[in-house]
């Protein structure tokens, strides 16, 4: 008898043990909050059960698969259990309508003008005494952007350097670093060179580049490209947008990737601006164009959920031809990353891009990725080692961050 008892003890105790398991399993796994598109449905391990209920219902029904409305925008609770007894948590469940966008593919120059003027770089300047550092004296960093100099604003490298140059040994700044603003006391140094006044600071207040155009919301003519943040060359820090344009640009040409080579879409800025910039951000750039077609053919946008590995085209202008499709294969999702431009993996497989650009190049950053007929993401970074493969963005992402646009537009305008 003791025996018995000590093997339904033992079996007791690992049954539970099992089901905790299951419990922490779940309370890790499953999220606090889900986010679905209408007509979509919660998959969870067989293990779980899920009890539903629409906002203002009381009579839940329990299910292995939950399904949603179909006529969002909703929200409701989704009760999560073991085996339809034991809880493990709740999680809310909010229903949004699926978006469609026009996958654009066109190439386009981007011409920024900074927030204030960016910090690159500082430099000691030699005087009677020996060398100094006004700029790092006063606590400057790389990356700030100068507001203004004595209450002045300063919007230029022009500005700035008349501003600094009025004759005063010391200044007040006011600048930007990140989210915070602060003012500090610049006290400038007399170069023994040629007796002038000197800061030692270099500065931009402007970039251009060129990139592919994702796609553009046929209702409103907003649009996101790229993928990832222009950035500055020297710094590496994303450029603090004030205003920029988009501009009609005509590929000239190419310089092709290869291992350990980076290629590079050659574009000749045309005259004819395309529309207004207002987002600069890791998720790419995004604006409103002046002129579009509403009647173009659009696309659903898919979830992240949705991408799979796997067959899938990209929309890419490498010549003067325009935009066209090429084969590529999604080799790896990363559907819980946080990485903005990091989201999947694709690896080219179309001998005719192959040919022409060794693969992905720099220009080619915001391409369209199609799959499953939708659009799934874009194109934004190469592996330096490998130009047949790089990252992409998920296409809910950029949506995502387009529809702070009309905001950026508000503020701007204020």
């Amino acid at each position: 008898m003791k025996k018995l008892f000590k093997f339904f003890s033992l079996l007791g105790l690992c049954i539970a043990s099992v089901i905790f398991a299951f419990v922490l399993f779940g309370e890790f796994t499953i999220p606090d909050s889900i986010r679905l598109l209408e007509n979509e449905e919660i998959h969870v391990n067989g293990i779980f059960s899920l009890k539903s209920s629409q906002e203002g219902e009381n009579d839940p029904s329990a299910a292995s698969v939950a399904s949603v409305s179909s006529e969002p925008p909703g929200s409701y609770t989704v009760e999560i259990s073991v085996f339809d007894t034991i809880p493990v948590k709740s999680s809310t469940v909010t229903v949004s309508k699926r978006q469609y966008v026009v996958p654009s593919g066109d190439i386009f120059g981007v011409k920024i003008f900074t927030d204030g003027v960016l910090v690159v770089g500082m430099d000691d300047v030699f005087t009677a005494n020996g060398a100094v550092n006004p700029a790092k004296d006063a606590g400057l960093e790389i990356g700030d952007a100068v507001l203004s100099v004595d209450g002045k604003t300063v919007e230029t490298t022009d500005a700035l350097s008349e501003a600094l140059h009025c004759g005063n040994e010391s200044v007040t700044l006011k600048v930007r670093r990140g989210s915070e603003t602060f003012e500090t006391v610049m006290s400038l140094a007399r170069s023994e060179n040629d007796g002038s006044l000197k800061a030692g600071l270099w500065v931009r207040d402007s970039t251009a580049g060129v990139g592919t155009m994702t796609f553009y919301n046929p209702q409103t003519g907003i649009f996101g490209g790229l993928g990832h943040a222009i950035c500055d060359l020297d710094t590496g820090m994303v450029m603090p947008l004030k205003s920029g344009v988009a501009v009609e640009t005509v590929i000239s040409g190419c310089y092709k990737g290869s291992a350990g080579v980076t290629g590079e879409l050659c574009g000749v800025f045309q005259e004819q601006t395309l529309g207004d910039l207002f987002i600069n951000s890791d998720a790419g750039v995004y604006g409103r164009l002046a002129d579009f077609d509403a009647s173009a053919v659009s696309l659903p946008v898919a979830a992240k959920n949705e991408v799979k590995t796997g067959y899938a085209q990209i929309i890419s202008t490498v010549d003067d031809t325009g935009p066209h499709y090429y084969d590529v294969q999604i080799v790896k999702v990363y559907p819980n990353s946080d990485e903005n431009g990091k989201n999947m993996i694709l690896e080219v497989t179309d001998e005719a891009l192959i040919s022409k650009t060794g693969g992905i190049i720099q220009g080619m950053s915001g391409s369209p990725i199609i799959q499953n007929g939708m659009l799934v993401g874009a194109v934004t970074h190469v592996f330096v080692n490998n130009a047949l493969q790089g990252y992409g963005i998920f296409a809910e992402t950029m949506l995502k961050e387009s529809q702070s646009v009309e905001t950026a537009m508000l503020r701007q305008a204020s």
